[in-house]
């Protein structure tokens, strides 16, 4: 344990665990920076980023400034006398100005083993391209995009069931281990910190919303992956006549080389808990679907209720 003055930075529910982890752990957290409140929900309510739910229930300063670009949120950062600044999943860019802060640095969570997937969907990115592992780097934040010092990392196996949230939920528990141990040892770290080889790094994209949409000219083995790694944020979906059905669950046939005869998207035959649609490479065995405006059903109560939508010889846009 350390008496370091720590501000933390974050937004999203990954980062929330860390800031509880810190909490839980004692370091002395001395401020929270987040998002400004956003609106959400039918009303359009304004509601809190998860981190600043966390930071009011135990007490501690808030702060959500729209940038960190001017010298009044410059100086305000300063104000706090800080050692080390904890950013994940915060949301904002750091200037140099900012990183230059703190008496320690700036220390990122990262959701890869950098230099692998750098930016904004590293967790999506490493499914999508059908990786074994991937992991949390904890860096030594600098100007460039992910680009810092690397101080400690730790794997993670991916599973080929593992949704992007199932995957999240691991790197959360490692992230926060990984967080609190760096914290403890930092200066020794620091000391023996590894620069990042930039010819192996790759990059994260966030994700775009039309990449929810499934493309059945493509492998079924890349289209069971995409849908575990869009499931839950931005699932993926395909067009049932008039109807937008997102695909939820569901798994390629990676030996199979397709239906002979049907077009890509076709649904070739159905059994009593799954559909099959052929795809350009294989065939995707489908489980759960959600219809507009319906909650996720199996395909067996889909079956049962509305058997026309998914007929063999139907076709998938």
């Amino acid at each position: 344990m350390t008496d370091y003055r720590i501000c933390f930075a974050g937004t999203p529910d990954f980062a929330a665990g860390h800031l509880q982890a810190l909490l839980d752990a004692g370091f002395n957290v001395v401020a929270v920076y987040t998002q400004p409140d956003r609106p959400a929900g039918r009303g359009k309510k304004l509601l809190p980023s998860p981190v600043k739910s966390i930071a009011l229930d135990h007490g501690l300063p808030v702060k959500q400034p729209p940038t960190l670009r001017t010298p009044e949120a410059q100086q305000e950062l300063a104000d706090l006398d800080l050692d080390v600044l904890v950013v994940v999943a915060y949301g904002l860019i750091l200037p140099a100005e900012i990183l230059a802060i703190p008496r320690l640095g700036c220390l990122n969570v990262h959701a890869s083993l950098l230099p692998r997937w750098r930016g904004a969907a590293p967790i999506e990115r490493a499914i999508m391209a059908g990786d074994k592992e991937t992991g949390v780097t904890i860096m030594q934040m600098d100007a460039g995009l992910d680009t810092g010092a690397m101080l400690y990392r730790s794997p993670v196996a991916i599973e080929t069931s593992d949704t992007g949230a199932d995957l999240e939920a691991k790197l959360l528990a490692v992230g926060k281990d990984s967080l609190t141990h760096t914290l403890s040892n930092l200066k020794e770290l620091q000391a023996k910190a590894e620069a990042q080889d930039d010819s192996l790094s790759t990059y994260a994209a966030k994700l775009d919303k039309q990449e929810a949409r499934l493309d059945w000219h493509r492998p079924a083995v890349e289209l069971s992956r995409q849908i575990r790694a869009c499931a839950g944020r931005m699932p993926a979906y395909a067009l049932a006549g008039d109807d937008r059905m997102r695909i939820l669950h569901a798994r390629a046939e990676e030996n199979d080389k397709g239906a002979p005869g049907s077009a890509p998207g076709t649904i070739v035959d159905n059994t009593h808990d799954s559909f099959r649609v052929s795809c350009s490479v294989g065939l995707l065995d489908v489980y759960q679907v959600q219809l507009p405006g319906k909650n996720p059903v199996s395909v067996k109560d889909l079956l049962n209720s509305r058997p026309q939508l998914i007929a063999p010889g139907s076709k998938l846009d």
